[in-house]
């Protein structure tokens, strides 16, 4: 904080509990329910720089940038998840204040994950796929290769990707971008080759449209009720798309239905579609909301299962008559 005072720039401490829902906004400020502690950089008014978008408005001090310097991962200007929605005491020489922490926008996180691939015959699958990650995302993956020293354990969460979602597998190739530059998306680039990824029944090849990435839960399958609130990361967005180019000689016979699932905690929505001789699926799927409270529960539950439901859908490819 010195140095920010010695340029002019006034900052405050902010006391913080790591934990949304800890403190709330009839919790009593004392020191004892917070665990963590944060800054509050007062804005100047000609600072308009538009990637500094954790900002608290404050009544009396203006515009007040909430940072968190011991997460060195986190671009300046903004704020890991578990920290937004949170209630904090704003520390000035006036005392001190409780504050609601602001909540970022859903294009401030997210895995954006596009794939070529290419069907064989045989129902060998291969391309080349580029995943963008921002927010928590991008941090999360900095954290887990910061200790990394070789390519090969660079690629091992794209392993771990790849093992969740498919079968027998094997990793052509693998690099990452911008890994220790947190201004910019974080970035995989890889290719793979899946063997036996559509199943074969007759002339028919069964394939999954939805390639990688599982996106339901089963946090709310359990006998027991749940008594309290389901908490998120953050918000997020997430995107999906794969374009699978078809076996020569094969046609679409029969595509999965589109998805709709709209909430006010979170939507999710997919299509598959074909294009001449490429099967097209697209999915998002958006968190809105920082907790689904008991009452919503069922509402989060159908959710997931209607993720589910999609994530294991088949698309027909059917043979041409010889």
């Amino acid at each position: 904080m010195q140095w920010l005072k010695e340029i002019g720039v006034d900052s405050y401490y902010l006391d913080i509990n790591a934990r949304r829902g800890a403190v709330t906004a009839t919790t009593p400020p004392h020191m004892y329910w917070f665990n963590h502690e944060i800054m509050g950089i007062r804005l100047p008014d000609n600072v308009t720089d538009p990637s500094l978008v954790a900002i608290y408005n404050d009544q009396t001090l203006g515009r007040i940038l909430i940072f968190d310097p011991t997460s060195e991962v986190t671009p300046f200007g903004q704020l890991r998840g578990h920290l937004q929605g949170n209630y904090g005491l704003l520390v000035t020489d006036q005392g001190g204040e409780l504050i609601q922490v602001p909540k970022l926008s859903l294009s401030a996180s997210g895995n954006l994950r596009v794939g070529k691939l290419v069907l064989s015959p045989d129902g060998t699958l291969s391309g080349q796929i580029t995943e963008l990650r921002r927010g928590d995302n991008a941090a999360n993956q900095r954290y887990t290769l910061r200790a990394a020293t070789k390519d090969a354990d660079r690629i091992k969460p794209i392993e771990s990707l790849l093992s969740y979602s498919l079968g027998t597998f094997q990793i052509n190739s693998a690099s990452v971008a911008n890994l220790d530059v947190y201004d910019q998306p974080f970035e995989y680039f890889y290719s793979f080759t899946a063997y036996k990824y559509a199943k074969s029944a007759g002339d028919l090849l069964l394939v999954r449209p939805r390639v990688l990435g599982n996106w339901s839960s089963d946090i709310l399958e359990k006998k027991e009720p749940r008594k309290y609130p389901v908490e998120f990361d953050g918000p997020v967005r997430n995107g999906d798309s794969y374009e699978i180019k078809l076996p020569e000689g094969y046609t679409v016979d029969d595509l999965p239905p589109p998805i709709d699932a709209d909430y006010q905690f979170a939507s999710y929505h997919s299509k598959t579609e074909a294009n001449g001789n490429v099967l097209i699926y697209k999915r998002t799927m958006e968190i809105k909301e920082l907790s689904v409270p008991v009452d919503k529960l069922e509402q989060l539950r159908a959710f997931y299962r209607v993720i589910a439901g999609d994530e294991r859908n088949t698309a027909v490819l059917k043979a041409a008559a010889k």
